[in-house]
């Protein structure tokens, strides 16, 4: 059986919000998403930008592209993978406390 401290847990919730974020929205990632989604800005009423995303083909296409465009969707697979991960290959284990960090950066600068 699994044994997960608090910090542990608080770490894993972290660096999953930050992988998925990664994913889903980061331009450096933008190549992964290519494939199966097509971006496009233009500004709404009130003069501000609105991303539109469209989802591209048919089948198994066009379901990844439906995950790599949606934040809950995307979030539920990047945290398997994290806890996968962590549990799986514990050497890994600064590259979650980077994201965690990152992630908890963003939260607090998305307060602000």
């Amino acid at each position: 059986m699994f044994h997960v401290t608090w910090i542990d847990l608080i770490i894993i919730i972290l660096a999953s919000f930050r992988f998925t974020h990664l994913i889903v929205f980061d331009d450096i990632t933008s190549i992964i998403r290519k494939p199966f989604v097509t971006t496009s800005n233009e500004k709404d009423a009130l003069g501000e930008l609105v991303q539109n995303i469209e989802i591209r083909g048919t089948g198994i296409r066009h379901f990844i592209g439906s995950i790599l465009s949606c934040y809950w969707c995307c979030g539920l697979w990047c945290s398997i993978v994290v806890v996968l991960i962590y549990f799986y290959f514990p050497v890994t284990f600064p590259i979650f406390l980077i994201l965690a960090v990152a992630g908890a950066a963003a939260v607090i600068e998305s307060k602000i």
